[in-house]
């Protein structure tokens, strides 16, 4: 930790509260929205389609408005849009806390969506502007502080939950209040490009759609997050299944994220030092399709309960792996594809994009899980994201070499990737 530390005074004071926002910002997020669902369906005893519906309007809100969240970002500033977010999830995160009537519950739930579509684009462009030709460094740096804040909000959320879910609540919105007046008078302001200038967003809409190395980058990454989301459904399904316990479920997570606390520089130091920006998520999304195999053997092969829990480890250690090695890069090159002069429109579109992928392979993960225990051929879905992350690491590779994601020369940013 003192080297993560060390790197993150390295950057300017602009960089560091971005560090500590998004830190405070995921210890809050996670100490309410995991036990959520625990408090709908248990204390205010809501059907399990009303929990899933308040649930969904979250998410919705969020994929859906990060397009629009990063082109307010680029055109009226970052830091109005971070504010903006922090003070909608105060209220979003207090709602919860307090109401039960289902009316009012959704209404929390879009809000707090709406908050992470508003401060999430914005963060990353102004991490982008603020890094300058370190950006990779930055974004490696800013995914330790982004896993620090998903292993403690859990924890802390566990600690207030036993109290009351309503002290959960209420201690989140106080956090985001807080954040929300630090980075008010201590973040200083940054306006995009577009700040002032002509057009409207659909131009800007236009523009991001009509460029096609971004296009096709975003297209070839989405596999990606299809196979990093099943840390969150896939791999504890199985472990539910096979020891019908919490337990280990919770120690893929510990595992996920202590995993990413103290290997994320390291990784991005050693990638960097021998691989291109490409060769760097070629590798790691090859290792994102390896790292399912263990399952799949261990489905096959109907091995006992504590092998296939220990293959569901090493699937769940190599998947990790496999993302710390391309987010970083992978972010400076959404960067460089986008240029400087649209950074938040650029990575609303990609959270969009990736969203819709994730919605759609979810839905084909879980069929293939049901299928799977249906039919007998319980590896199918493991072979199946297997396969996925072969064919991005291949879809990704043709491209470079057919120079399919060379900057377009008109709006190329001066950030490396």
């Amino acid at each position: 930790m003192k080297t993560t530390i060390a790197q993150a005074r390295s950057f300017s004071r602009p960089v560091q509260l971005l560090l500590l926002n998004q830190l405070t910002i995921n210890v809050g997020f996670y100490m309410l929205m995991p036990y959520l669902a625990g408090h709908l369906s248990g204390r205010l005893g809501l059907a399990a389609w009303l929990v899933g519906l308040i649930l969904g309007v979250r998410n919705l809100g969020q994929q859906g408005m990060f397009l629009v969240g990063g082109s307010l970002a680029d055109r009226i500033g970052y830091k109005p849009m971070i504010l903006t977010g922090l003070v909608l999830r105060t209220v979003g995160f207090a709602l919860l806390g307090l109401v039960d009537a289902v009316p009012a519950l959704v209404v929390a739930s879009a809000l707090t969506g709406l908050a992470g579509a508003f401060f999430n684009p914005a963060v990353r462009a102004y991490l982008v502007r603020e890094a300058g030709d370190r950006t990779v460094e930055a974004f490696a740096v800013f995914n330790v502080f982004y896993q620090l804040g998903i292993l403690l909000g859990p924890l802390i959320g566990l600690l207030l939950t036993g109290l009351a879910f309503q002290v959960t609540g209420l201690t989140a919105a106080v956090l985001f209040a807080l954040l929300a007046i630090a980075q008010a008078r201590a973040l200083p302001a940054r306006r995009g490009d577009l700040a002032g200038a002509g057009g409207n967003m659909l131009q800007d809409w236009r523009k991001a759609l009509a460029n096609r190395p971004f296009l096709l980058f975003s297209l070839a990454m989405i596999g990606s997050y299809v196979l990093n989301f099943q840390i969150y459904l896939g791999l504890p399904i199985e472990v539910r299944r096979v020891s019908g316990s919490e337990i280990g479920v919770t120690l893929l997570f510990v595992v996920s994220g202590a995993l990413a606390i103290v290997g994320q520089l390291r990784i991005t130091s050693w990638a960097e030092s021998r691989w291109t920006s490409t060769q760097a998520m070629v590798r790691g999304l090859w290792l994102m399709g390896i790292a399912f195999l263990p399952l799949g053997t261990a489905a096959a092969l109907r091995l006992p309960t504590v092998p296939t829990l220990a293959c569901v480890l090493l699937t769940t250690v190599l998947l990790t792996l496999a993302t710390l090695i391309i987010y970083p890069f992978e972010m400076a090159t959404i960067a460089t594809l986008g240029g400087e002069r649209m950074i938040g429109t650029y990575y609303g579109l990609y959270n969009t994009l990736s969203g819709v992928g994730i919605a759609a392979g979810n839905l084909l993960t879980g069929a293939a899980i049901d299928a799977g225990q249906r039919t007998g051929a319980e590896g199918l879905p493991w072979w199946t994201l297997g396969a996925i992350g072969a064919a991005c690491a291949l879809t990704l590779h043709a491209l470079s070499r057919k120079g399919r994601l060379a900057p377009e020369a008109t709006d190329a940013g001066k950030v490396p990737a």
